[in-house]
C-alpha cells in the first residue's frame, strides 16, 4: 500500500459522505511492464474527478472514456487492459504489458460508508485487513486473512489493505533529508524524529517532524510491519538508542549508516551495553544500503532507499 492509495480511500469516503456514487478501481495483476503494482487504486466520481493511479495515464484515460460512454454499471467486474497487440498499441502500454483491474460501482449506502470507514481505520490503525468483493453479486466485506496481497477465487476477489510503507528517519542529517525526498517520490509516508537544537531549523516537505528522540517515538508504537527505520546521523545517542528500540518492533528494515569497521564496533556496543542478542543484531542492516560506491548524501540516500525497497519486495542481494 502506498501513501497515494490512502488518499484514494480518504477521497472515496468524502464523496460517499456527500451522497455521491463512485467507481473504485483496483489493479489485480500485471503482465509485462507496468508502472503500478497489484493493489494500486483509483477512485472516480462522475467520470470527471479522480484520485489515484492505475498506470502511467493511458489506462486511466481509457477507463474514463468508457465510463463517459455508459460502461461499468455493474457493482463489480474484472476488466483487462492491453490484452492483444492492437489494444496494447492503442493504450500505449509499455513492453506489451497487460493490466487486470477490478472496477466497482458503489452508491452511497450506509454499508458502503461503514466499509470505507473500516478500511480507513485499518490504514490509520496500522493493521492489515482483506477486502472480499463478490464478482457475481457485488457484495463486499472484510476477512481476517491478509497473508496474500491479491487473490482471485472462482467467484470473488480478495485484496489485502495495509498501511503505506513508512520511512522513519532516526535523526536528521543531509543523507536523511535526501532519503526523505526519494521516499516521498516513491509514495512512502515519511516521519523524522530529532530533538537536537542544532536541527531545529530543518524542514522536510511532506514529512511529519517530531522533536523527540527516535527511540521514544518507536517505544510509543511508531513502527508497524511496513516500517523502515534508518539511522543516519553518526550520533550514538540518536542511532544506537533507536536501533535498541526498533529490534523489539515488527519493522521490516532497520539500518544504520557507517563503515564496516564502525558497524562492527556498533554491533559489539549494542550487545555489550544494549543487551541485544545475536539474532537481534542479525536484523540490523549495517553498513546500511547497497554497495554502489556512493559518496555524496544524495548517492548514499539512493543506496539506502534501493536497499529498503529490495527488502520490502523480498529480493535477495544476489538476485539483483
Amino acid at each position: 500500500m502506498q501513501h497515494l492509495d490512502r488518499q484514494v480511500i480518504d477521497k472515496a469516503l468524502a464523496w460517499a459522505c456527500a451522497g455521491d456514487t463512485v467507481w473504485l478501481c483496483t489493479v489485480l495483476s500485471t503482465y509485462g511492464s507496468a508502472p503500478r503494482a497489484p493493489g494500486a487504486m483509483l477512485v472516480c466520481r462522475g467520470g470527471l474527478e479522480y484520485v489515484g493511479s492505475l498506470s502511467g495515464g493511458c489506462v486511466e484515460e481509457e477507463f474514463l472514456d468508457s465510463l463517459a460512454q455508459g460502461a461499468f454499471h455493474c457493482a463489480a467486474q474484472v476488466v483487462r487492459y492491453g490484452d492483444g497487440q492492437a489494444q496494447s498499441r492503442r493504450l500505449r502500454l509499455p513492453c506489451g504489458g497487460v493490466l487486470v483491474v477490478l472496477v466497482e460501482r458503489r452508491e452511497a449506502s450506509a454499508a458502503w460508508l461503514e466499509h470505507l470507514q473500516a478500511l480507513r481505520g485499518a490504514l490509520l490503525g496500522q493493521r492489515r485487513v482483506t477486502r472480499r468483493v463478490g464478482l457475481m453479486d457485488g457484495t463486499f466485506g472484510l476477512e481476517s486473512d491478509s497473508s496474500v496481497a491479491v487473490r482471485l477465487s472462482e467467484d470473488a476477489v480478495h485484496i489485502a489493505i495495509g498501511p503505506a510503507l513508512r520511512l522513519l528517519l532516526a535523526g536528521l542529517s543531509p543523507v536523511a533529508e535526501a532519503c526523505a525526498d526519494i521516499a516521498r517520490t516513491l509514495g512512502c509516508e515519511v516521519i523524522a524524529c530529532d530533538p537536537r537544537e542544532e536541527m531545529a531549523h530543518v524542514h522536510l516537505e511532506g514529512a511529519q517532524l517530531h522533536r523527540v528522540l527516535p527511540s521514544e517515538f518507536i517505544a510509543e508504537g511508531g513502527c508497524h510491519a511496513a516500517t523502515a527505520v534508518v539511522a543516519l546521523t553518526h550520533d550514538p545517542k540518536i542511532d544506537d538508542l533507536a536501533l535498541m528500540e526498533a529490534v523489539h518492533t515488527p519493522a521490516f528494515y532497520i539500518g544504520a549508516m557507517g563503515s564496516v569497521t564502525t558497524s562492527a564496533r556498533r554491533a559489539e556496543r549494542l550487545q555489550r551495553i544494549g543487551g541485544l542478542s545475536a539474532q537481534q543484531i542479525e536484523r540490523l542492516h549495517m553498513p546500511i544500503g547497497l554497495d554502489l560506491g556512493s559518496k555524496s548524501p544524495a548517492e548514499i540516500a539512493l543506496a539506502v532507499m534501493a536497499d529498503v525497497l529490495r527488502v520490502y519486495r523480498g529480493k535477495a542481494r544476489d538476485a539483483l
